[in-house]
């Protein structure tokens, strides 16, 4: 797996956001078909938590949203990435943002995309 994309991750679960999204960008550049629409939607999921990170909650949700229909149409693995629990993750965000001026006392637990091995990656 390119080193880019693992540093991407890597970034991404150490809630280094921007560095995340630039990581993934480098690779995205370089990507076609499937593979540029999972990195565009891993790459806008990492730009709404930065955008969470500035106060931007406009720029979160909105960003939160297209990430999740892009990335929602690569079922359960993609790239090695479990998509199950990165989605769930992300959709547990959205339930968050939809209830009335969220405290952030109840907010979920900033998400981690976990790799899983014997997963075809392409």
């Amino acid at each position: 797996m390119e080193h880019a994309f693992l540093e991407g991750i890597r970034l991404f679960n150490s809630q280094q956001y921007f560095e995340a999204h630039e990581a993934l960008e480098a690779v995205w550049l370089r990507a076609a078909g499937e593979q540029k629409t999972f990195l565009h939607g891993l790459i806008q999921v990492a730009a709404a938590f930065h955008h969470r990170a500035r106060s931007n909650r406009t720029g979160f949700e909105s960003l939160l949203e297209r990430g999740c229909a892009k990335l929602g149409t690569f079922g359960t693995a993609f790239n090695g990435i479990d998509l199950v629990r990165l989605m769930a993750q992300l959709h547990a965000w959205r339930d968050y943002l939809q209830s009335t001026s969220p405290p952030d006392s109840n907010a979920p637990p900033l998400p981690q995309i976990r790799l899983i091995e014997n997963v075809p990656r392409h």
